[in-house]
């Protein structure tokens, strides 16, 4: 099949899948876009996809990891450093050590620095897929927050791990030294290159647009797009790593973000194209797993012949070698450091041998570790293949299907098992800054004797009645965002609490009133639309000034119907 036809068909599948998912809630989406993959691939007549794994590494694992990086809660990313560290660096040290010992002590087949090398490839491990299996399920946020950090490090340190092991492989020789200053330099300049290139784009951006404003939204955000590509590309010219360069641009320009409120366009322009690149790419790469699954699974088993049985067994054994010094690690090695996080009021879960268990069980391994293991050169530099390559790509992707199964089992069983974890504080957060941004904008109603002397007493009367109807509403929401039962005025003093929930009641029939008309507004559009009384480009403008409106106004919905006690606004696509 042609390439361009072979990419359309997988960006249009992994669209159907998604929209699949929604209706089998049950079954994560990674694994319903594997199956495909794998079943459009079987049979003799399939589709089969020459895979490049250095192409596979430039094209996908940048954007995402440059979009993880981007979107990662900066606050906790940094209150976390250190169990993320010990994991992402920690643990994949200790995973390619003791790992590789007991691949080699089980497969003496293997040499020693070739189960290095698969123990590298199978040290990363995909929070998106964790994502998807425990969405909806409680999954604590510090939790989570940790689990992304740890995935967002450990490819890097995975991937110069599988360097450095083939490369022992292929000389013949090894140096601790030179390991620990070559992954220094390739670590820290990978980091260095990635945020100065953010930083970079970040002050360019704002010296163009400063001056533009809006106008070029559209091409910020597609330079925005190749930030990514041209941060790995960097790194990997100047030999460090692009992985981590990638993931360093997108932290350095989130950052940047915070000054860049008053851009609404290239805002909403942004987070759009990150969300549908997320998505088409997600889903492409589990999509491409499974389309790999035939060729490397079950050709390897059929070529097994009778001890077929065998190749299973080690890829089962190694699973729960590799997770169970993983809970060993979280246990002993980052357990004192969860304890003291949630001691300083940084982690709201306490840590317990449940939670260990759960994030334990959270390592599942994806996509890098395909490609790594599909990177793995198949000569030596003598022209003899590579010891055990075949063998090497066939664990590690049984890792991978192993460790997605069983964590899309056990992982729902224990986060059921697990007392509820609201995050109250991120709502306290939330609440406090809405009431602030009231009050503020309260306060700059004031008008000042100065002002009040230039009109004349009926444009003052105008101006204090418009005041009026603002203060109030914006008062009614400050009263609806006080739950701590702190009055904010002498009447509320007073208010008895059938009062302060009458009152919130009054507050939602408001809003509700408002979202109906909205969609009246938007009905009657698209009827004069269909009369031919307006054109096009009007529907468009029109409808586009609607759906902020209506998405401010559900967001403000949501939070007054969780303060009030009742259940959450529907979907807005079930809202017709």
């Amino acid at each position: 099949m042609h390439t361009v036809e072979t990419v359309l068909l997988v960006l249009m599948l992994g669209a159907v899948t998604g929209i699949a998912a929604r209706y089998m809630r049950a079954i994560p989406l990674p694994l319903i876009q594997i199956a495909l993959g794998a079943v459009i691939a079987w049979p003799q007549k399939g589709l089969h996809i020459s895979f490049n794994p250095e192409l596979f590494l430039l094209l996908f694992i940048p954007p995402l990891l440059f979009a993880d990086g981007w979107r990662i809660p900066k606050r906790e990313f940094f209150a976390l450093a250190r169990p993320i560290l010990l994991l992402a660096f920690g643990l994949v040290c200790f995973t390619v050590l003791g790992l590789g010992y007991f691949i080699h002590w089980m497969i003496p087949s293997i040499p020693l620095t070739v189960a290095f090398a698969l123990a590298a490839v199978v040290s990363p491990t995909d929070a998106v897929a964790v994502s998807a299996i425990t969405r909806n399920l409680g999954m604590p946020h510090k939790t989570m927050h940790m689990l992304e950090g740890e995935s967002l490090l450990n490819d890097a340190s995975g991937l110069v791990a599988v360097k450095f092991a083939v490369a022992a492989t292929l000389t013949g020789a090894f140096s601790w030294g030179a390991v620990a200053k070559d992954f220094t330099w390739m670590a820290v300049g990978g980091l260095g290159i990635g945020a100065l290139m953010g930083w970079g784009f970040s002050t360019a951006r704002d010296a163009i647009t400063r001056r533009v404003g809006d106008l070029a939204a559209t091409q910020m955000v597609l330079l925005l797009v190749l930030l990514p590509f041209a941060a790995y590309l960097a790194g990997e010219k100047i030999g460090v790593s692009g992985i981590l360069a990638a993931v360093a641009a997108g932290i350095a320009t989130n950052f940047a973000d915070l000054d860049r409120g008053n851009f609404i366009s290239e805002r909403l322009q942004t987070e759009g194209t990150w969300s549908m690149v997320e998505s088409a790419f997600n889903g492409a790469i589990f999509l491409l797993l499974g389309l790999q699954l035939p060729s490397i699974i079950g050709v390897t088993l059929l070529d097994a012949g009778d001890d077929w049985w065998k190749l299973v067994a080690y890829v089962v054994v190694i699973s729960f070698a590799l997770l169970l010094m993983r809970w060993v690690w979280i246990t002993l090695g980052v357990h004192g450091a969860l304890r003291r996080a949630h001691q300083e009021g940084k982690m709201l879960e306490k840590p317990s041998h449940l939670l260990n268990l759960a994030t334990t069980m959270a390592g599942i391994r994806g996509a890098v570790t395909l490609a790594a293991a599909l990177s793995i050169p198949v000569h030596m530099r003598s022209g003899l293949p590579f010891p055990s390559r075949d063998l090497l790509i066939f664990l590690a992707t049984g890792v991978i299907l192993f460790t997605l199964v069983l964590g899309s089992i056990a992982l729902p069983l224990l986060l059921r098992r697990m007392p509820v974890h609201e995050d109250t504080e991120t709502q306290h957060e939330e609440r406090s800054a809405r009431a602030a941004a009231c009050k503020a904008a309260i306060a700059s109603l004031t008008m000042t004797e100065e002002e009040a002397q230039k009109h004349d007493e009926a444009w003052i009367a105008q101006y204090q009645e418009v005041v009026g109807r603002i203060t109030q509403e914006y008062r009614n929401r400050i009263h609806l965002l006080d739950d701590s039962g702190v009055a904010t005025s002498t009447e509320a003093q007073r208010d008895t609490p059938e009062m302060v929930q009458e009152r919130r009641l009054r507050y939602l029939r408001e809003m509700e009133l408002r979202l109906h008309c909205i969609h009246v507004e938007r009905d009657t559009l698209y009827a004069e639309r269909q009369a031919h009384r307006i054109n096009d480009e009007t529907l468009r403008a029109m409808v586009s000034e609607l759906d902020m409106s209506e998405v401010a106004l559900r967001k403000r919905l949501v939070v007054a119907r969780r303060a009030a006690g009742l259940t959450p606004l529907p979907h807005a696509g079930g809202a017709h």
